[in-house]
């Protein structure tokens, strides 16, 4: 190791972030090259109606053990709050809780025999570790063996959908999605009691980012905002030369980038064709996903998993189920995902149009809901929030280390064996560091 090396991060947001706070504390010198004027992730803090909470949606975990970590780093520990919440389902344009014990044995359309058969098929995932196994085989026909066509059909499809789009993706997904689904949710149900207990921190990602910016600025790092990279050369004394898009140039011993693997590759100068094209073949997923501010709640359920055919959202996140209303003034926020193939005509529609489709399949199914209760609608995005798991993902998943000597592609893309999130996220920056430093 040599203190005095220079290392550039594309991307200033949670994977970045966690990159240059090891690498500080290793005695590296650090700065974080970001595209906008604050750090970004995909929750980052987002301003709706006067209310600051996170654009997208994401917990903590008890065994978000990554996570806890950084918080903990940054002083916040003392403001992660945990609440026990529940999970429903929405079938038959009725309401089911999925909580508790007894939750299975609500779920309409499939007889007891079946529920039983889908109760040992989540068991036997939740029990399994031998992920890799599991790559091999398509989803769809793993779970259709394992469950049975009707058990397919009616809940894992719909579960599916929620998470992979269209029945393309899932046709072409494998069932290690599946395993890395059910263990991030089992995850939340520990205890005799099997209750879900999710967490948060008091103010959400803004005060999170805020704090940890903080943090790597009191130890040394560096941060460059509104620095988009326009390429990445090698030099001739051996260093690399960042472009930005303002022709401003940095010279480092060492990049790292944590932005997209297409977008990674086309600024990088001298990388060859078949290496660009291991990068550009990552399939990406992306969301939209219309935000509400309601003056009453929709139910009691922190998360509602929809397994009605014809509605645009897949899922609804109730935030204030599990955060204090005193973080959104009193009122109720409600997320709408929908993930889509960063293609879909759907992902560039306007914001008029996404709401005249999805506030009339929302209130027509919530009739308890008015349009006079709805204080605010907005729709966030985002293109390229994770790849889609395919056959054999890790063993096509191109290395982090380019042909381009000392420049590293690390971003959402190597999460192999699980979904996205923070501690995964987290996670794979720590692991991956390792890699970078012994190369």
């Amino acid at each position: 190791m040599s203190g005095s090396e220079r290392f550039g991060i594309i991307g200033s947001g949670i994977l970045g972030m966690t990159l240059a706070l090891r690498l500080v504390q290793k005695g590296y010198r650090v700065t974080l090259l970001g595209s906008g004027e604050t750090p970004v992730i995909l929750s980052s803090p987002q301003k709706i109606d006067g209310i600051v909470w996170d654009k997208f949606y994401d917990e903590v975990l008890m065994s978000d053990l990554h996570t806890r970590r950084i918080i903990r780093e940054i002083g916040l520990e003392k403001d992660l709050k945990w609440v026990e919440t529940k999970t429903g389902f929405y079938s038959g344009g009725k309401l089911y809780s999925l909580s508790g014990i007894f939750g299975f044995l609500r779920i309409p359309h499939i007889n007891l025999i079946r529920k039983l058969r889908l109760g040992l098929t989540i068991l036997d995932i939740s029990r399994r570790r031998d992920w890799k196994r599991l790559e091999s085989n398509l989803v769809s026909y793993w779970l259709q063996r394992r469950s049975g066509k009707r058990v397919f059909e009616k809940i894992w499809l719909p579960l599916l959908k929620s998470k992979l789009g269209n029945d393309g993706n899932i046709n072409i997904a494998s069932a290690a999605f599946i395993w890395a689904a059910i263990q991030r949710m089992d995850a939340a149900r520990k205890g005799l009691i099997n209750k879900e207990v999710f967490g948060y921190v008091t103010g959400g990602y803004d005060r999170i980012m805020s704090r940890f910016t903080q943090s790597l600025a009191e130890i040394g790092a560096e941060f460059m905002y509104n620095a988009s990279v326009a390429s990445i050369r090698k030099s001739e004394d051996g260093s690399l030369k960042v472009k930005l898009q303002d022709g401003q140039i940095e010279s480092f011993d060492k990049v790292i980038s944590t932005i997209p693997s297409d977008l990674s590759v086309l600024i990088a100068e001298g990388l060859p064709e078949w290496e660009k094209q291991l990068h550009l073949n990552i399939r990406y997923l992306s969301i939209i996903c219309p935000v509400l501010i309601l003056r009453k709640p929709i139910s009691p359920y922190h998360i509602i998993n929809i397994l009605d055919e014809g509605l645009p959202f897949t899922r609804i996140i109730e935030m204030t189920a599990l955060i204090d209303k005193t973080e959104t003034n009193g009122n109720n926020l409600v997320y709408l995902p929908k993930y889509v193939n960063p293609d879909d005509p759907l992902f560039d529609e306007s914001e008029e149009r996404i709401k005249e489709i999805f506030i009339k399949a929302f209130l027509n199914r919530f009739p308890h809901i008015s349009e006079s209760d709805i204080v605010f609608f907005g729709v966030l995005k985002a293109r390229n929030v994770f790849a889609l798991p395919t056959i054999n993902y890790s063993k096509t998943l191109p290395d982090i280390k380019t042909s381009l000597d000392n420049y590293f592609i690390i971003n959402s893309a190597q999460i192999v064996n699980g979904i996205i999130n923070m501690d995964e996220t987290i996670r794979l920056a720590e692991n991956k560091l390792e890699d970078v430093l012994n190369s």
